[in-house]
C-alpha cells in the first residue's frame, strides 16, 4: 500500500525524465564523401535526438547493423550526389528507420526528413543565388508556406508528461483493487469472517466502513503524495488549479475501492476476486486512450472502455487539469466515478452471506 506505489512513481517519473529519447544512435552511409554529404551529416548530427555513431560502406552493412541494434536509422546517401544536384538532375537520398519502437522511429524519421529537405534547399538556395535571386524571393520559392505550430499546455512535447499521468495513477489504482479484494477474502481464508462480522454488531456497512476507512486514509495520502510531487516538483502543468486534483484523487481512489468490493460480491472468492481485479486494471491501461486515441478503437471497444475507472481518471485529468477546463465539462465522468462509488450497494447482502455461510476453499 505504500512501498509499491513510491517504487512506481519514482521509476515512471525517473525514466522518462529527459521528456524525450536523446542521441539516439544512427548511422551514414555517404557514398559520394563530397562537401556537400559531409555538410548532411553534420547537420544530422546537431539535431538533440539524433547521434551519428557510425559510418558503413555499403546499405548491407548497415542494415545488419540494424538487425543487431546497434542503430536505429541510417542516412544513404549515393555516389555522385553533388555533382548530379549542381546539373539539376535530383539524385535520390534514402533513410531507413526501424519502426520497431514507435517514439524513436517517429523522432528519428523526423530528422532525417529534415536533414533531406535541408539539403535540397541548400542547394537550390546557392543556385537561385548565383542565378541573380533576392533573399525574399528565395524563401518563398523554397518555403511558400511557413507554419506556425502551438503545442498547447506541453510546448515541449515531453512524454513525460503525457504517460506518468496515467501510468503511475493506473498502478496505484491497481494496488487499491487488490488490496480491497484481498482484505475481504483473507476474512474468509483465515476463519475470521464471523468474528470480523461480531465486532460490527452483524452490520455489514459498519463491517466495511471499519476496514475500508483505514485503508482509505493510506491511500488518499499516496494518491495526494503522488499529485504533489508531479504537480509540486516535477513542475508538470496543471492550469486547472487544485480543486479538480483533489476531487480527482478522492474520487478515484474511493471509486478503485468500490470495485475491489464489487469484484469480491460478484465471485465471494479471494482468488477469482483478485484475478477480476488484475484484469481489469490491466485491460483499463489499453482503453484508457493515452498511446492511442480511443476514438480510432472498434465501437464495442469504445462502449466498453467506460467501464474501467482509469478511464474516466484520465478524461478528467485531461479536460480540467491538464486543459484548465472547468469541472462542468467533466460531469459525465465525475458521475462515471460516482456510479462506481456505489457498486458495493449491489452486492453487500451477498458479502455478508458469503461471511456467514462460506467455507474458504484453497
Amino acid at each position: 500500500m505504500v512501498i509499491f506505489p513510491i517504487i512506481v512513481t519514482i521509476f515512471f517519473t525517473s525514466v522518462m525524465n529527459q521528456g524525450q529519447p536523446l542521441k539516439m544512435p544512427v548511422g551514414v552511409v555517404d557514398l559520394d564523401n563530397s562537401s556537400t554529404s559531409r555538410s548532411l551529416v553534420r547537420k544530422l548530427n546537431t539535431f538533440q535526438t539524433s547521434d551519428v555513431v557510425a559510418h558503413y560502406t555499403s546499405m548491407s552493412e548497415a542494415r545488419q547493423a540494424i538487425q543487431r541494434n546497434k542503430i536505429y536509422a541510417f542516412l544513404y546517401i549515393p555516389e555522385h550526389m553533388e555533382s548530379e544536384l549542381l546539373a539539376s538532375r535530383q539524385p535520390k537520398i534514402s533513410f531507413y528507420y526501424s519502426n520497431t519502437t514507435l517514439v524513436s522511429g517517429s523522432l528519428l524519421f523526423r530528422d532525417l526528413k529534415t536533414v533531406s529537405m535541408l539539403g535540397s534547399a541548400g542547394v537550390g538556395s546557392a543556385t537561385m543565388t548565383a542565378k541573380g535571386y533576392t533573399p525574399n524571393q528565395i524563401k518563398a520559392f523554397l518555403q511558400p508556406i511557413t507554419l506556425d505550430l502551438h503545442p498547447l499546455n506541453n510546448p515541449w512535447v515531453n512524454y513525460n508528461m503525457y504517460l506518468s499521468n496515467m501510468l503511475v495513477p493506473g498502478a496505484i489504482l491497481l494496488f487499491v483493487f487488490l488490496v480491497s479484494a484481498y482484505s475481504i477474502g483473507t476474512e474468509l481464508k483465515f476463519g475470521s469472517s464471523k468474528e470480523w462480522l461480531s465486532m460490527a454488531n452483524g452490520n455489514i456497512y459498519t463491517a466495511l466502513a471499519g476496514k475500508f476507512l483505514p485503508q482509505f486514509l493510506v491511500f488518499i495520502t499516496i494518491m495526494l503524495g503522488y499529485m504533489y510531487y508531479v504537480f509540486g516538483i516535477e513542475g508538470f502543468p496543471h492550469p486547472g488549479g487544485m480543486v479538480p486534483i483533489i476531487l480527482l484523487a478522492v474520487m478515484s481512489v474511493l471509486a478503485s475501492q468500490a470495485f475491489g468490493i464489487f469484484a469480491f460480491g460478484l465471485f465471494p472468492s479471494l482468488r477469482m476476486s483478485m484475478s477480476i481485479c488484475s484484469l481489469w486494471a490491466v485491460l483499463s491501461f489499453s482503453a484508457v486512450g493515452t498511446a492511442f486515441p480511443l476514438s480510432a478503437m472498434d465501437s464495442p471497444i469504445q462502449a466498453v472502455a467506460n467501464l474501467f475507472p482509469l478511464r474516466h481518471y484520465y478524461m478528467i485529468y485531461q479536460i480540467s487539469i491538464f486543459n484548465g477546463y472547468p469541472l462542468s465539462d467533466s460531469l459525465l465522468h465525475i458521475g462515471a466515478l460516482a456510479l462506481f462509488i456505489l457498486l458495493p450497494l449491489f452486492v453487500v447482502h451477498n458479502i455478508r452471506r458469503a461471511m456467514l455461510e462460506f467455507v474458504y476453499i484453497p
